[in-house]
Formats: structure tokens, C-alpha cells, sequence
């Protein structure tokens, strides 16, 4: 890992969190994710799974974390498991984790070789009545590949047919939607590295730059602090390319006149930042440009003092939608008309702003989190509105990152520019 060591007592609370919400004598078990094969003998970079780094802080492969908090013999309530270290496999890939090096990173004692689980497993699984089980229970889950953790699920099943199953991605889902403090922390150091690199970035946007070079830069600057790199695959995209959402060609020029949306976040401690700003290309904007991006800018702020304790997202979204109606009658986007007549299901605001203003954000990008009840203290959302224009060939949008407080919330990206006179002013330099 490039980033400092992140404090094991982090985990070691998150697994307390975890213990809390199982049942009386059961086993809870969480596996590493894949290693994916590419093309050839090639490799996808590895990604651990979401949730056993945050239970343990591990990001290695052929991992696994075994909480049983009834085990009749207490130095197996707590169970990392890791790959054993090969002497050939570590010249060609590098080294792993030795046994008291996983113990400092999560805090837990007892660490077992993944060859040698099995028996010690079959032990504790006989001693339970209950097994907790691992998914990905992601609303926005979009492929259904086997992947290892519902293999083993299977697995599970077919060993051990009588016993009682249960989903941990329920609680998980209740648990790491709510932030502590030290992952706040993790995730303002991913915030402030992205503050960084927008600023590097004012200076060196300008007429005739391709979008890959400021990409180039962003991942530049993300390594330079420490970061593993983007949290996601960096949206870099000028002029009309502003109005795909998704965006991630980035293989064109930007031209002078055009705004360039810039969606980009480092990832820190395997905690996201996920920041948008769009800007003009040559440092200063039109009349037109300065005019959208204001409405836009109202708008965020506007999302930003609804984000609050005990508002649901749908009622947040309504309310979104009719400021959003307001604010395009006013720039001339929409006419009384369009209003009066609109589809309740598709509304008129929707031709120029189709997309969602706030996801959760933490150890994923598009995080854990209730989309139907109300919000809680401690979450952390991000704010994004947009204002896409086909005829005028322009997209804006503005995305800061907010943790919710008990009485409101808190914006984590405020020290990062947002006006027209701030960004103006800072590619002046």
C-alpha cells in the first residue's frame, strides 16, 4: 500500500459494531474478493472485498475474517485468516503478510494460514446454530457474475444443510452507512489530496489540452500524495461530452470557449473523495456559461441545507426537482407552459437534469446505505446537481462530499473553490 498504516482500532471498533447485531451462538465469515483474470496470464489490479477491509483493515488476497463470539475458547472469537507466505510466489509478486504483520493492521490476535482453515472450521461451524454469510447487496449492483463470495455461500450450504443462514449484508448495510470519526478522518485525506490536485489542475488547463493529459495530471498528483489513485475512473470531459454522465473516453481536445466537468476522486486508506467541478477552458466564463453554472451552484446549495437528519431521500429528490423547476424557468430553460403540462412521472426539470443529486460515499464509491428510510447522523452523502443542455452543446455540474451531523451536516470539500470568481481567479494565476 502507498498510504500510511491506518490505526488498527478503526477496525477493532467496527468489528465490536458488527458483534452487536449477531445472534446468540453463530458464526459470521467474510471472504476475500476474486483475483480476476484480464486477458492472458494478465491480472486485474486486486481490490479486497468492501466488506472484510472494514472489519479487519486487510487488503490482500486469499484473505478471511471468522467472528465467533461464543467459541467456547476464546482465542478463536476473532479469526484472521491469510495466505501462508511462498518463497517463489514472493519473488514474482512480492511479499505477503506475516502473521504479526496482520495482527497490527487489524488488530486481531489470532491469525491462521488458509491452508490449515479448514479443519479448525468444520469445528467451530458444528459448535454453531447460526451462520452469518457475506453478499453483495448493493442497490446499485449491475452484473450478476458468481463471485466468490456467493460461491461460497453455496459451499456453505451444501456442507452444512441444517444449520440456520442468516445475511450479514443487512447489518452492514445499517452499520457502514454510519461513519465514525476515523473514517471521516481517512476520508478527508482523500478530500484533501483532491483539493490539491484541483488547484494544480486550475493552473494547468488552458486551450488546445487534451482531456487524457489533465487526466494524466489528476493521477499524477494522486500518487504523489500517497494515494492508491482514483477512487473511480476519472470523468474528464469538454463541451457537449459534458452531457454523458459516464463519460470516460477522454481522448479529445479542449477547445477555447468550452467548459471542461471534471469527476474525479483519490482514494485514500481505501476510502473515497468524489469531487466535480466544471470550468471554463480558457480561465474565464461567458456571460451564458457564468449564468447555467450559477443556477447550478444555487442548486447544490440549496440540496446541501435540505441534508439533514430525518429527511428521506425521495422527499429530498421532490424537493430538489421543484428548486430545480424554478431555476430553470429562470435561465430560460423551461416555460410556464412546459411546467403546466408535465408528465408527474417524467417532469419537465428532467429533460435538463436526469440524474440522482446524492449517493453514499465511504469504502465504495456508491457506498452502503438506505434509499427509503430516513437519513441518521453520521452518513455521508455527496451533492451533486446538474444542468445539461443539448442545444447549447454544454453540461454542468458541482459535487461536494457532506457528512451529516446531528443538526445538519457538515461539508468536507468547503475549503475546495466552487464560485465563478474563486475559480476564475485561481486560473488567472
Amino acid at each position: 500500500m502507498k498510504y500510511q498504516p491506518v490505526f488498527p482500532e478503526l477496525f477493532t471498533r467496527n468489528r465490536e459494531r458488527f458483534l452487536k447485531s449477531m445472534q446468540r451462538n453463530s458464526i459470521a465469515i467474510f471472504v476475500s474478493n476474486d483475483e480476476v483474470s484480464m486477458n492472458g496470464d494478465a491480472l486485474y489490479p486486486y481490490k479486497q472485498n468492501s466488506d472484510l477491509f472494514w472489519l479487519s483493515g486487510i487488503t490482500q488476497e486469499d484473505s478471511m475474517v471468522i467472528l465467533f463470539p461464543d467459541n467456547p475458547d476464546p482465542k478463536y472469537r476473532e479469526v484472521l485468516v491469510l495466505v501462508r507466505p511462498n518463497e517463489l510466489k514472493e519473488k514474482w509478486d512480492g511479499k505477503r503478510l506475516r502473521s504479526n504483520e496482520g495482527q497490527a493492521m487489524s488488530g486481531i490476535k489470532t491469525v491462521v494460514w488458509l491452508d490449515s482453515i479448514d479443519a479448525l472450521l468444520q469445528t467451530w461451524i458444528h459448535l454453531a446454530d447460526t451462520i452469518y454469510l457475506d453478499t453483495n447487496e448493493n442497490d446499485r449492483k449491475s452484473s450478476w457474475l458468481q463471485t466468490r463470495e456467493y460461491r461460497f455461500v453455496e459451499e456453505m450450504k451444501t456442507r452444512y444443510p441444517l444449520h440456520s443462514y442468516q445475511r450479514t449484508a443487512k447489518i452492514m448495510k445499517e452499520l457502514r452507512a454510519i461513519k465514525t470519526p476515523e473514517e471521516i478522518e481517512l476520508m478527508q485525506q482523500a478530500i484533501d489530496i483532491t483539493n490539491n490536485t484541483f488547484h494544480n489542475l486550475l493552473k494547468f488547463i488552458k486551450p488546445g489540452v487534451m482531456e487524457y493529459e489533465i487526466e494524466a495530471e489528476i493521477y499524477r498528483s494522486f500518487l504523489s500524495q500517497r494515494s492508491t489513485g482514483p477512487a473511480y475512473g476519472s470523468i474528464i470531459a469538454s463541451g457537449d461530452r459534458a452531457r454523458t454522465l459516464h463519460y470516460v473516453f477522454n481522448n479529445q481536445e479542449c477547445k477555447d470557449g468550452e467548459l471542461v466537468l471534471m469527476d474525479f476522486g483519490a482514494e485514500y486508506g481505501s476510502y473515497c473523495a468524489d469531487l466535480t467541478r466544471t470550468v471554463p477552458v480558457n480561465g474565464k466564463f461567458t456571460r451564458r456559461q457564468k449564468t447555467v453554472y450559477n443556477a447550478c451552484l444555487h442548486l447544490h446549495n440549496y440540496a446541501r441545507g435540505l441534508l439533514k437528519p430525518g429527511i428521506t431521500m425521495t422527499d429530498y429528490t421532490e424537493k430538489v426537482g421543484e428548486e430545480a423547476t424554478q431555476q430553470f424557468l429562470k435561465i430560460g430553460l423551461l416555460r410556464k407552459s412546459d411546467v403546466k403540462n408535465e408528465d408527474p412521472e417524467n417532469r419537465a426539470y428532467r429533460k435538463y437534469l436526469y440524474h440522482g443529486i446524492s449517493h453514499h460515499l465511504g469504502i465504495d464509491v456508491h457506498d452502503l446505505g438506505t434509499r427509503t428510510e430516513p437519513i441518521k447522523a453520521g452518513m455521508v452523502f455527496t451533492v451533486e446537481p446538474g444542468i445539461y443542455i443539448e442545444e447549447e452543446k454544454m453540461g454542468v455540474r458541482i459535487e461536494n462530499n457532506l457528512w451529516i451531523t446531528r443538526n445538519g451536516n457538515k461539508d468536507l470539500m468547503s475549503k475546495i473553490p466552487v464560485t465563478v470568481e474563486e475559480i476564475e481567479a485561481l486560473m488567472k494565476k
